[in-house]
């Protein structure tokens, strides 16, 4: 759903060849990004809501019942990973207020226009991801 927004919002183009990383045009641009995911996701959640009072039928067969309460856990569990997007969206549009934005959480450094574009939430660059994500493998085995 989330990959669905960003695939239809606009990618950022600079207003020159060498600006400054993360200044207001930048913030900006990934501020509304942002909001319109916000604003998407909480419309599909609503949607959900409606549809599942909707269908909320009591079917005599069992295997209608157990196929409707499948489909219905499946439907809470995706909008349960919404809501928790939804979380981390209003922490990331805080740090842009904050201008805190943009930057490594683990070592400082610029996260980057390009992996910001495709994970507006992303708190480590790439380096630290791939660091996190290899002990998260090793701790896993």
């Amino acid at each position: 759903m989330a990959t669905e927004i960003l695939k239809n919002y606009p990618a950022y183009k600079p207003a020159k060849a060498k600006e400054e990383y993360m200044n207001a045009r930048q913030l900006a641009h990934f501020r509304k990004m942002l909001e319109e995911m916000k604003r998407e996701l909480s419309q599909d959640i609503d949607r959900t809501v409606h549809t599942m009072q909707d269908e909320a039928t009591i079917f005599a067969d069992p295997n209608d019942r157990a196929s409707q309460e499948s489909d219905m856990s499946l439907e809470l569990r995706n909008r349960d990973r919404e809501r928790k997007l939804i979380k981390k969206i209003d922490e990331t549009i805080a740090r842009i207020i904050a201008k805190d934005y943009g930057y490594c959480d683990s070592c400082g450094v610029e996260i980057g226009i390009k992996r910001l574009e495709a994970r507006p939430t992303a708190t480590l660059c790439i380096d630290c991801k791939t660091l996190d994500e290899l002990r998260e493998r090793q701790v896993a085995k």
